[in-house]
């Protein structure tokens, strides 16, 4: 299947549009009038930033796909465009998306994917969602609309400001379509538990992942340490017989691709720290991980003062992902957050797309 023209996918609701044109004119009249914007999707990703003190930008509306060619391994979306269907449509010719990105409820979308940066439990085997997205077209803070990237892989080289919108949640500019690439899915997926404390599973995992195994996810609960298996059903089944332990059933990784794991589900916030893989964890290290160690959970409404260095100490950061309070996201550098306003001046420099979501100066 390849277009030219923008296509309804297989089980969109017949609300397909390319709203580029309105959305355009909502950003210039703010624009001109000196209207802060607090940009919106599906809303399923409320909690991972800071509130805006802004008029809504509805972006949902803007949806359908763009461009699929399962030869080229390579597809375009409006921003809006549910995940679930996106998955449903490579699913049915054999693909999927490598990042495997959380979906954070049921009207997830690819814009607030992309926005959000974040990447799931296969990343440390496959890599992060933003080597996956070739190409953008966005608005920036003047109502312009701007391509960055391709729509190839061998397109991508140099400095690829593109990959500045994936986890810029919102505040470069409004994401309209992404390119990505996108890989073939695997013919067969297993699921091993194994009963190992965290460090001690955490160093069983970078032992194994110096061999050619199909591991596509480790994953500790605090308790027991949980792998995934994606590949050939010879490679699958041989390791399977390599790592032991007992077998569970694969299904069960969405919940933590989706962080709905009973051991990341409720309480009053959910933190993201993240941390060399295979670094000391310091004082993180009893907490619940993911990505192979790369990833600790900490469910509490908020990191204790002395998270935040301690992380940065370890060469890492802390995020929010759930929750209201403040900070939301590792407090900057005076060097690192100067970047940040130079590059938030440059696509947006009236400060009207999301100011503050990130950032109190951003």
């Amino acid at each position: 299947m390849s277009t030219t023209e923008p296509c309804p996918l297989p089980t969109s609701s017949g609300s397909d549009a390319d709203r580029t044109a309105e959305l355009a004119g909502a950003v210039k009249a703010a624009a001109a009038e000196g209207r802060a914007l607090e940009i919106r999707g599906a809303g399923t990703r409320a909690g991972q930033g800071r509130p805006v003190a802004g008029d809504p930008l509805d972006a949902a509306a803007h949806r359908g796909l763009v461009d699929y060619d399962p030869a080229e391994l390579v597809l375009t979306a409006r921003a809006g465009t549910p995940l679930a269907e996106i998955e449903a449509l490579l699913e049915a010719n054999g693909q999927m998306l490598a990042f495997e990105p959380a979906r954070f409820g049921p009207g997830g979308t690819l814009g607030g994917a992309v926005a959000s940066g974040l990447s799931g439990p296969r990343r440390p085997f496959t890599g992060a969602l933003r080597d996956y997205v070739l190409g953008v077209r966005v608005l920036n803070g003047r109502g312009q609309v701007l391509r960055f990237g391709g729509t190839v892989f061998k397109n991508v080289a140099g400095f690829d400001a593109f990959r500045l919108m994936a986890g810029a949640h919102g505040t470069l500019g409004v994401l309209l379509d992404v390119s990505l690439r996108v890989v073939p899915r695997p013919a067969v997926e297993a699921a091993l538990t194994l009963d190992l404390p965290g460090e001690e599973a955490r160093r069983r995992v970078a032992e194994l992942m110096r061999h050619p195994l199909p591991l596509s996810g480790a994953f500790h609960d605090g308790e027991k340490l949980h792998l995934r298996l994606s590949g050939g059903r010879a490679g699958v089944e041989a390791a399977k017989v390599r790592i032991g332990g007992e077998a569970a059933d694969p299904s069960g990784w969405a919940g933590i691709r989706d962080l709905s794991h009973p051991v990341l589900a409720g309480g009053e916030g959910l933190w993201r720290i993240a941390l060399p893989r295979t670094g000391p964890a310091g004082g993180f290290q009893d907490l619940p991980w993911d990505q192979a160690g790369g990833v600790r959970w900490l469910r509490a409404a908020a990191p204790s003062p002395g998270d935040w260095d301690a992380a940065a100490r370890l060469g890492g950061h802390i995020q929010r992902l759930r929750g209201t309070a403040d900070p939301a996201f590792q407090p900057l550098s005076p060097p690192l957050l100067a970047l940040h306003q130079r590059i938030k001046a440059a696509l947006d420099p009236d400060r009207i797309l999301n100011p503050g979501r990130m950032y109190p100066e951003v």
